[in-house]
Parts: C-alpha cells; sequence; structure tokens
C-alpha cells in the first residue's frame, strides 16, 4: 500500500475518533488511541502533507460535532508530534516513552491551569463537590452505611482530590504506552524502523527503588494524615510505587513463562491476577531486590 493511501486512510482513522468524542462513555475508549494517527502520519508524510491533513480532518470534524472534537485533537497534537519526531530521529524507545509521559503530563497541568486563570474554576474543587453531591444523594436515598457523616465524605473528598497527580500520571503513561506499542506495530510494517521496547521477560527494576518504596511506606506510617506537602506526596508516591512492583511482578511471571518454555496466555492471566490482587507486588519487591530468577534459569 503506498504512503498516499495509507495516510488517507489514517485520516480517516483519526476522523472517526474525533468523532466518537460525541458519543458518551465510547469516548473514554477510544480517546486512548487519539495519539496513534497523529504519530503515524507525522512520521510517514513531510511537514506540510500533515499539517494540511490534521487541519482538514479538523475543519469536518468542528462541521459535524461542533468544536469539543478540534479541541480535545489539539490536546493530543503537541505530544504526539514529540514522539514521532524523537521515532523518525531513531531515538532508543525508552526515550520516546518518558518523552511522551512528560509532555501529556505537561499539558494536562497547562489544561488545569488554563481553565482556572480562564474561566475561574478549579477542576479539582469541581471534583470535591461532585463527590459530596453523589454522597448527600446516596445518603438521602438511604444507600450508604447509617455510620455515615459529614467528617467522612470530608475524609473521602480530601483523599480523593490529593489522589489527582498520581491519576493524572498513571494516565499519561497509558496514553503514551499505547500510542508507541500500536504506532511501532504499524510503522514497523511500512517499512520503518522503530527499536522495540525490552521484552517483559526481561523487564527490571532498578534495586534503589526497593530502598525509595520501603522509606515511603515507613514515613506514610509514622507521619500524620494532613495537608502538608510531604503527607499528599507519600499519597501519591506509593501507589505509583506500587504500580511499579506490579509491572516487576508480571515481569518476573513474563521470564519464569520464558525459561520453562509455557504459553503466553499463562503468563498473561497471571497478569490479570496480579493487577486485582494488589498484595502480590511484594513478589515484584523481592525480585528486584534479590537474585530469585536465578532459580528458574535454564539448566545448561
Amino acid at each position: 500500500m503506498n504512503t498516499g493511501k495509507q495516510s488517507l486512510i489514517w485520516s480517516v482513522v483519526l476522523l472517526l475518533l474525533m468523532l466518537s468524542m460525541a458519543v458518551p462513555l465510547l469516548n473514554i475508549i477510544t480517546v486512548i488511541f487519539m495519539m496513534v494517527p497523529y504519530v503515524i502520519m507525522y512520521a510517514t508524510r513531510t511537514r506540510k502533507a500533515f499539517a494540511l491533513q490534521v487541519a482538514i480532518v479538523w475543519v469536518i470534524a468542528y462541521l459535524l460535532v461542533g468544536p469539543l472534537a478540534p479541541i480535545i485533537g489539539l490536546f493530543f497534537l503537541v505530544p504526539s508530534i514529540i514522539m514521532a519526531h524523537l521515532i523518525v530521529k531513531q531515538s532508543p524507545p525508552g526515550r520516546v516513552l518518558v518523552s511522551g509521559i512528560l509532555s501529556l503530563l505537561g499539558i494536562m497541568l497547562l489544561e488545569l491551569l488554563l481553565f482556572n486563570l480562564i474561566f475561574d474554576l478549579s477542576l479539582i474543587n469541581e471534583l470535591g463537590n461532585s463527590i459530596r453531591e453523589t454522597t448527600d444523594t446516596l445518603m438521602q436515598q438511604g444507600m450508604l452505611p447509617a455510620e455515615w457523616s459529614a467528617d467522612v465524605t470530608d475524609s473521602l473528598v480530601k483523599v480523593m482530590t490529593q489522589s489527582v497527580p498520581v491519576a493524572i500520571m498513571m494516565i499519561a503513561f497509558l496514553y503514551a504506552a499505547v500510542t508507541q506499542y500500536f504506532s511501532r506495530k504499524v510503522l514497523v510494517r511500512n517499512g520503518v524502523f522503530m527499536p522495540a521496547m525490552p521484552k517483559a521477560h526481561e523487564w527490571k527494576l532498578p534495586r534503589i527503588m526497593v530502598f525509595y518504596y520501603l522509606v515511603s511506606l515507613v514515613l506514610d506510617m509514622i507521619l500524620p494524615a494532613d495537608d502538608s506537602f510531604l503527607s499528599v506526596a507519600l499519597l501519591n508516591l506509593v501507589p505509583l510505587l506500587q504500580s511499579a512492583f506490579k509491572i516487576q511482578t508480571i515481569g518476573f511471571f513474563y521470564y519464569i513463562a520464558h525459561q520453562r518454555g509455557w504459553s503466553k496466555v499463562v503468563p498473561m492471566l497471571i497478569a490479570i491476577v496480579v493487577v486485582v490482587l494488589p498484595p502480590l507486588s511484594l513478589i515484584g519487591v523481592l525480585d528486584t531486590a534479590f537474585p530469585i530468577r536465578k532459580a528458574f534459569e535454564k539448566k545448561r
């Protein structure tokens, strides 16, 4: 398939993704893939051709569903261009991923700031108000425990709003990882060399991460839960580190499967269990801290 036809196809894909933003629930899924067409088109077309195609898609989306679609499309444009530019330069996959995550974080934080400055609207405060309204409604309908009080609601609001940073970081990671994975699948098939991320069985966190995790857990247990910077930082840091060790646990089971010649389905099923059961992240901690993989190495 020539570049022109394929570029046209990905323009249509981008348009469909932008139109799906007007469909509730569906847009929660499709927005994850919004950056993929951008990256593919940027990496396979000239800059002028890319800009022209994107502009045409935005205009059509605007005419069909209004300003929402091009606004969301604009939100993902810069991170997509950054990732695609690094791909064209043959940058290491880790750098592409990290650059995508950081650019998405920057865009999200800028969006929060602009909402606050231009519209005098704090999305974090709106989240707190929404939680309070929901709990008030549930209390009136008798759907909450009898011991539920305004103090419990305030505590819930506090935890949820202070956890916004870790939520933003996880979303940025998800978007960047999905974009890199699917973009590479398409680009490699079309002759664009793009280094792959390490295989799952090769994943290994630096040992220093265990130290950071232990210190964070100890501080989290001994420090009071208040609005101090350290308390809020720990509230976000501990879940992030736990997520990292979940990934390490998944990598550990992929390593065993690789050494033992198991079907790929087995570690995939185990990965689901690891995600559902947070305590299993302890396996990732042990795998990082100690050379336990040696016990599963093939005997030669």
